[in-house]
């Protein structure tokens, strides 16, 4: 694969750490749905050239309801991206992901009510959605956090602490909710009896999005606390312990360094997933997504007001560009695409 550009979402904590390690040429694209969370800032990583937008925006100042999913995946489109990883904070429903650990989810639920979850708003379009998260790019994740996890274990010299130890998951089923406020307790206990493993409230509508956008896309999850399943009557031995209920504040310390923890290990597995993307971008060519809407517009196409194809050609330009009806390159727009990306280098 000649022209891959990878896009990589920040949530909380990683943003941060990326956008520190990694200075670049900042973006300021104007799309349809408005305005991105951030400027995007283009860079390289071992060659390949790297897309990073922050999702909660600079000084994380906007709540997960209040993200705007369309912009970003339409701004990271618009700029010639072609995969996407993802990352975003989540609380654990199992006792075996602990905090500081990493999941690469592989299914989802959708608990979301307030958040517009499509770019066709005057078509008909339904995009398969069976396996939420690209299995190509999956595997590639899980390969990596392989790699990394065997190059520590023979590192005799530089030996992680306990504090330091964590675990990369290769499945889990992430629970999207609307939030901005966290679970009670009743809603954590039925969210693992649904088959959760994750809580959180960011992967939709953006997993949906960049679907619907032709855009492989994978999560990694970092693990911060175990939602509030785990009350503290929620064993026998707890209730007999008679043990105070910890310090808000001191639990809040707590969950903060977790995150900057699992910030830290997922730094460290993106940049070994974007180095073996590169050798191994044969494979990222069977992406099933980069065809997702080959069979997904069941409008009659001639029925589409011209506008709105214009409006929203670097998606779906190239399936009204011939009579045909298929494009050269999946996931791209085409060559005489009536929409030009308005963007800014600054």
């Amino acid at each position: 694969m000649t022209h891959l550009k990878i896009g990589i979402i920040g949530g909380s904590g990683l943003s941060e750490a990326i956008l520190r390690d990694s200075p670049g040429t900042p973006h300021h694209v104007s799309t349809p749905f408005g305005q991105p969370s951030s400027p995007i800032v283009q860079t390289q990583w071992q060659g390949v050239p790297v897309f990073l937008l922050s999702r909660h925006g600079p000084g994380h100042t906007i709540n997960p309801s209040q993200v705007n999913y369309r912009a970003n995946l339409f701004a990271l489109k618009q700029l010639g991206v072609t995969h996407l990883l993802a990352s975003g904070a989540v609380g654990s429903l199992r006792q075996e992901i602990k905090p500081r650990d990493l999941v690469i989810p592989g299914q989802i639920i959708d608990k979301t009510t307030r958040r517009a979850g499509t770019f066709y708003e005057q078509a008909a379009v339904h995009v398969e959605f069976a396996d939420p998260f690209c299995p190509v790019m999956r595997q590639i994740l899980i390969d990596a956090a392989a790699a990394n996890q065997s190059t520590a274990s023979t590192d005799q010299t530089n030996q992680p602490s306990a504090a330091d130890a964590y675990h990369v998951h290769d499945r889990g089923c992430y629970v999207c909710m609307e939030g901005p406020a966290f679970s009670t307790r009743a809603e954590s206990q039925m969210h693992r009896l649904w088959g959760g493993d994750l809580i959180g409230m960011t992967a939709l509508p953006e997993a949906k999005l960049a679907r619907e956008a032709e855009l492989p896309y994978a999560l990694i999850a970092l693990v911060t606390d175990y939602d509030c399943w785990r009350g503290p009557t929620a064993t026998k031995d707890q209730a007999q312990s008679a043990q105070p209920e910890p310090d808000p504040q001191t639990l809040l310390q707590e969950i903060l360094g977790n995150l900057h923890a699992a910030s830290d290990h997922a730094l460290q597995l993106l940049k070994h997933a974007v180095g073996l993307m590169a050798d191994r971008s044969d494979e990222l060519l069977m992406c099933p997504a980069r065809q997702a809407l080959k069979l997904a517009i069941w409008s009659d196409k001639s029925k589409i007001a011209p506008q709105e194809i214009q409006r929203l050609a670097p998606l779906w330009g190239r399936y009204f560009a011939s009579d045909n009806q298929d494009a050269s390159s999946p996931g791209s727009p085409p060559e005489n695409s009536p929409v030009s990306p308005v963007v800014e280098a600054t």
